[in-house]
This record gives C-alpha cells, structure tokens and sequence, in this order.
C-alpha cells in the first residue's frame, strides 16, 4: 500500500495526458474536403451518372460541406471524357456556383526549351472554370518511377504552381487554392525522408494553399501516420494546410486521422459514406460524428440530423445496395442494441445517441445476451405496438427458451420477424415462472 500514492499520481498524469489530448480535439476547426461524388464512387460497381452528381452536389451543400471536390480529371486516358468532365462542363454552362470546388490535377512538364507544357488535367481545370485543385504528385521510389526524378519533379512542380496562379481563377476572383497531394506520402516520408523532407520544405516557400498526404493503401499503423504527420508539419509552418487521407486497407484509418490531428494536422479529405477506392476509408462522417462524440464545438457548422440519412442515401446510390449492418458509426447495427447496457446516452463522456446524428436507436435479438429492453424493444418494432405492453414474465421466458434452444442443439435466428413472434407465442403458453430460483 505504501505504493499507492505514487500509483494514483501516475494515473492521474496518465489522465490529463488523455484529457489534454481531447481538449486540442475540441478545439481544432478541421479543414474538410468533402470527396463524396468521386471517392465512393471509385469503389462502386456501378458508378455515377451525370443526374446523380447533380442530385448529389446540393445535398453535400445543404449539409454545410464548404470545400467540395467535383472529380478527377483522368490523366491515363484525358482523351476519353469521364461523367466527371460532363459533370464539370455542365456546371459551367450552367453558371453553377463552384466557389469551394476542387477537381484533381496533376502536374505539366518544363520542355527542353525552357517552355511550359501543362498537363491535359490542367488544361481541363481551366477549361472547366473549375477554381481550385489538389495537383498530385508521386515521392517515392516506386511512385516516381517511369515518371520523373527528383530534380525533374522539383522543377515540374514550380513551374505547374506558376501556370495555375496565371491560367486559373480562383474562388470569387482570387487566386486558386492549390493543394499539393503526395498520392504516396506514408510511404515516401517513411522510406525516402532526406528527399521528402527537402521538397516539403520547398513547397514552404511555394505560393499554394497547403499538401496533403495519403495513406493510400490503409497499411501504416496510426502512429506511422501521426509520425509522418508531425515530420511534414515541421517542414510545413502554419498557415500552410496540411490534411489527410487515409484508406482502410488494414482497419486503422478513423484512428490515424485522429492521431493525425493531434500531431499537428489541420484536416482530411473523403466522402461522407464509408465506401471508398478499397474496402472504405476514414470517411468525413465518421469524423464528424467523432467530432460531435467529444463535444466539438465546430461541427454544429453542419446540418448533424442530416448525417446518417445522408451517409445512407449516398452510399446506397453508389453501391446500388444497403449499407453494410455492421459498419461503424454509419451502419444499421451500429445503433441495433443488443444488450440495453450498451445504449449511448447524453450523460456519460464519449457516447454519442444516435439522435444527435439523424438516427434513432433500434433493436437486435442476440439469444446469448438480449435483455427485457432489447426484447421488448424488438417486439414493438415487429408489431407496432408499445415495448411497455409486452410483460417482464413474457419476456423472461424468451430469455429462458433461447437458453433452453441452444442447450438442445437448436440456432434459429430469433431476429427475424417470424421466429421473434413464434418464441413469443411460446413465452405466453408457458406457466408462471416460480418466485424461487430453479435451473430450468
């Protein structure tokens, strides 16, 4: 016991840590690019028409997305238009409000006659009047490879950031909002830091609006990411952007956004919907509902009873199918309790009640652990009628029966609307449960 207080004074440190750490989460105002009409549907089977961007594009501006990019400009294939380019020609004949759009670019090339030969991308930006853009570049090894060299990307990529500041107009009149997308960032920071370190620090110098690095392939721990994060916000001062965008290759992305704000960076870009290039990514909604989770004033800047609803609509546009149950935060099952201890509510640190989002809580019948609530709960939505009118015995012997049906060897899915009320029916045939404890 002698031990103790020191004990109590290290986890007392050990909390501050933590909560210093949400404090800088509630404070920051995240920088968001909202990616939803070109992430999603790069990993959909089936796309987007020209009538889906454009039912799409006011939703995201109803919801309070300022920062929207509008697609990418193919540089494999510039010949053969996208929906993308039909989307962007028919908001400038239109006279569509882009201020705070975005279109990916990437760079031209510096000719052996000192001229400038911007990329068919650039050339579509301006052709499209489209205001701002995140011009990618590849830095690693790898990436560069079949490319260009350092030196040759160096002297591209000045001469590219001179080309848009004469060639584009930015948001009401100004000059564009460049950010430089290192496609392969983790990678390049991780594996190549002299070289990434040394054209991080000439973008410093650069006029554009900030970098952005990827984990493209979701594979580096969050560490890594806040690691590579910290490195590029010591080569890159304020008030220099730096966002980020990870995948879900391996299931850390929502944790290495987080870790990428607390080392220092100011936002990220991706769609409101999970559904992304691979099997998801750290999605704009999950941050946001992350956001709101530990009280982060700014995110009252959106429309939040909007955000599952339209998380759900978006992706069931871009899949052609229901959202997947069990994603977090924005699946059905994220919000279908099993067990009533499990309900969020409005009391305790960290929950976040599905209201506070648009949603509602529902209920799923799991013959392990389902409780009177959840029963009940379950009930009511199968037969419209109050959870309060189905009695505590009643649901008791539910419990009793599912214990007893898997003691006999028998799994039935007591979710489904017929087996629910097949187990009620027998709950009601059964006698009065005994006041003494017995073993059934």
């Amino acid at each position: 016991m002698d031990a103790l207080p020191a004990l109590l004074d290290d986890a007392r440190a050990l909390l501050a840590d933590a909560g210093q750490k949400l404090a800088q989460l509630r404070a920051i105002e995240p920088y968001l690019i909202d990616i939803s009409l070109r992430e999603n549907p790069v990993g959909s089977g089936i796309g987007h028409t020209l009538a889906d961007k454009l039912r799409i594009l006011p939703q995201l501006r109803a919801f309070g997305m300022k920062n929207i990019h509008l697609g990418s400009l193919d540089y494999a294939l510039p010949e053969e238009p996208e929906v993308d380019d039909d989307f962007m020609a028919w908001l400038r004949d239109h006279e569509v409000d882009m201020s705070g759009c975005f279109a990916f670019t990437d760079i031209g090339a510096l000719k052996h006659d000192g001229s400038f030969q911007p990329s068919p991308s650039m050339l579509k930006l301006q052709a499209y009047t489209v205001p701002n853009t995140l011009h990618e570049i590849y830095l690693s090894d790898e990436g560069m490879a079949g490319l260009y060299d350092f030196e040759t990307l160096q002297r591209n990529l000045r001469a590219s950031i001179a080309w848009l500041h004469a060639n584009i107009v930015g948001d009401a009149g100004g000059a564009p909002r460049i950010l430089i997308n290192i496609v392969d960032g983790c990678d390049a920071l991780t594996n190549n830091l002299d070289r990434s370190c040394a054209l991080l620090a000439m973008l410093a110098e650069e006029n554009i609006e900030g970098v952005s690095i990827e984990d493209d392939r979701g594979t580096y721990l969050p560490f890594q990411v806040g690691a590579c994060v910290a490195i590029a916000r010591r080569c890159l001062p304020r008030p220099k952007k730096l966002v980020v965008h990870v995948h879900a290759g391996a299931g850390y992305e929502n944790a290495s956004v987080i870790e990428a704000l607390l080392r220092g960076a100011d936002g990220a870009w991706g769609g409101i919907p999970k559904q992304a290039a691979l099997i998801g990514h750290a999605s704009l909604g999950e941050l946001i509902a992350n956001l709101v989770r530990i009280g982060n004033p700014h995110m009252a800047a959106y429309d939040l009873k909007r955000l599952l609803p339209l998380a759900t609509s978006l992706q069931e546009c871009d899949s052609g199918a229901p959202v997947p149950d069990d994603v977090p935060v924005l699946g059905r099952n994220a919000y279908r309790l099993t067990l009533g201890f499990f309900r969020q509510t409005g009391t305790r640190p960290m929950d976040l009640p599905p209201e506070r989002i648009g949603g509602r809580y529902g209920y799923r019948i799991c013959p392990v652990v389902s409780d009177r609530p959840v029963i009940a709960g379950r009930l009511a939505e199968v037969t419209g009628h109050p959870a309060d009118s189905f009695q505590d015995e009643v649901l008791d012997w539910m419990i009793r029966l599912m214990r007893r049906d898997l003691r006999a060897g028998r799994r039935l899915a007591y979710d489904k609307p017929a087996e629910l009320l097949a187990l009620h029916r027998r709950a009601l045939a059964m006698p009065p449960i005994p006041l003494t404890s017995e073993s059934p």
